[in-house]
């Protein structure tokens, strides 16, 4: 049984092959957590609003 180090190192080997190293990484970048708490935020910011004054806002851009 492989180890979680192992299976890493063999995983990269292979994401390297096929995809070369930029491509490696445009890979893996796509599973960044982020930061934050996307849900606190957006019950912050649209709790209090209105969908007219969604609507206004929108229109304005």
């Amino acid at each position: 049984m492989k180890t979680p180090i192992e299976i890493n190192r063999m995983g990269y080997e292979v994401l390297m092959t096929a995809l070369g190293f930029d491509g490696m990484i445009r890979f893996l970048r796509q599973f960044d957590l982020g930061k934050g708490d996307y849900t606190t935020e957006r019950h912050q910011r649209l709790d209090d609003i209105t969908l007219e004054e969604i609507f206004a806002e929108i229109e304005q851009q």
